[in-house]
């Protein structure tokens, strides 16, 4: 049983509620209520090698309060999910994907997600696994998906925020003999929650949203099926990617304002996509909680909340750069989901393929009208 059901936490609790008491441990007398970070690479174990804190790269006691936090949000009420977290997003997905697929498999990935993801498409044809690829818009990946061992999805995608569906998918791979893994980085548990949809993991980087403050990484995996997350838990040994204590405190710290955060974040990138979508010129408004957004009617069915990243693309890169120059607000940053707004021009990672013009933006905790004000004024003043 986890800690929050054992202090009697409601069965049906908000997510406020939720968030503030995810994965605290039983009150003690003169004991913090969210105890300190464990610094230990070792532990006292005479005798045979039992418990469950042995050695630093296993595990650690304040993993464990963060895993139940993060497994509360994610599936709340399931007392069979396991969480796993681990020193960055990309340890986490590596850790699915190389824990499962062996040489002569397939796995089929999102050509529209994350940047990173070539890199770790040209390790897997490395080690003899094939590869395919589709966009996230349109279920398109169930049209290669045949044969293949392991769906990963991306639902909203990054950068383009395009959604598919989820519950669709998953029937279909599990139809095919496929595990699905959904990359929930972008929704956050309070906007979705895969594994109540069907998926086998959901996989997130612990570094945006989640935590919000953009001074840490961190990565999770969250799933049911025990042998698979054995598999996922041994891979974290192997490679030691692993979380600092002090890491997986302040995350645990930073989930207390989640439900906060998100509220504020994403009603504020709603107002924002809509000041954009009204503006004069035409900048290809992406956000899924615009009604009129191609991927409005689906995440409506499967999100509980829309993010706070919004998309939009201007007509050239010196436009968008003189655009950035001008904002007062908003940061010139890559990453998203933190306090402070932040944005940037895609384009110059070189990972995505974007218009030179197309620009992320970050949806942040400042005033509505403020941030609405800053992002009109410079796209005026970009505009002369």
């Amino acid at each position: 049983m986890s800690d929050a059901r054992a202090q009697g936490l409601p069965y049906g609790g908000g997510d406020g509620t939720r968030a503030v008491r995810a994965g605290l441990p039983e009150p003690a007398k003169y004991e913090p209520t969210l105890p300190g970070p464990v610094f230990a690479a070792h532990y006292h174990l005479p005798g045979e090698p039992t418990g469950p804190y042995t050695y630093g790269r296993d595990d650690n006691p304040t993993w464990t309060h963060l895993e139940r936090a993060i497994g509360e949000l994610e599936a709340p009420g399931e007392d069979d999910v396991e969480t796993l977290v681990f020193a960055s997003g990309m340890a986490a997905i590596s850790s699915v994907l190389f824990s499962r697929l062996r040489a002569g498999d397939a796995v089929v990935l999102p050509s529209d997600g994350y940047q990173a993801l070539p890199l770790v498409r040209g390790q897997l044809e490395a080690y003899g696994i094939e590869v395919r690829t589709a966009p996230t818009g349109g279920d398109a990946q169930l049209g290669v998906l045949d044969g293949a061992k392991l769906l990963w999805i991306e639902t909203p995608s990054n950068p383009g925020l395009d959604v598919c569906d989820i519950r669709r998918l998953v029937s279909e791979a599990h139809a095919r003999g496929a595990l699905v893994a959904v990359d929930n980085t972008l929704a956050t548990p309070l906007g979705q929650r895969p594994l109540e949809l069907g998926a086998d993991f959901s996989v997130a980087s612990g570094t945006k949203q989640l935590t919000g403050h953009g001074d840490l990484l961190l990565g999770y995996v969250t799933g049911r099926d025990a042998e698979a997350m054995g598999a996922v838990r041994r891979w974290r040994k192997i490679v030691g990617a692993i979380p600092g204590p002090m890491e997986a405190w302040l995350a645990h710290r930073s989930l207390a304002t989640l439900q906060l955060r998100v509220e504020r974040q994403n009603a504020t990138a709603l107002a924002v996509a809509e000041a954009l979508r009204d503006w004069p010129e035409e900048l290809g408004v992406r956000y899924p909680g615009l009604p009129g957004d191609a991927s409005h009617a689906i995440a409506s069915q499967q999100m509980r909340g829309y993010g706070c990243v919004v998309s939009f693309t201007l007509p050239t890169r010196p436009r968008a750069e003189r655009f950035l120059d001008a904002l007062k607000l908003v940061d010139d940053a890559t990453s998203f989901g933190g306090v402070r707004s932040t944005a940037e021009r895609r384009g110059r990672w070189g990972g995505d393929a974007v218009p030179d013009g197309f620009v992320r933006m970050s949806v942040g905790a400042e005033d509505p009208e403020d941030l609405v004000a800053d992002v009109l004024h410079a796209l005026d003043e970009s505009g002369h």
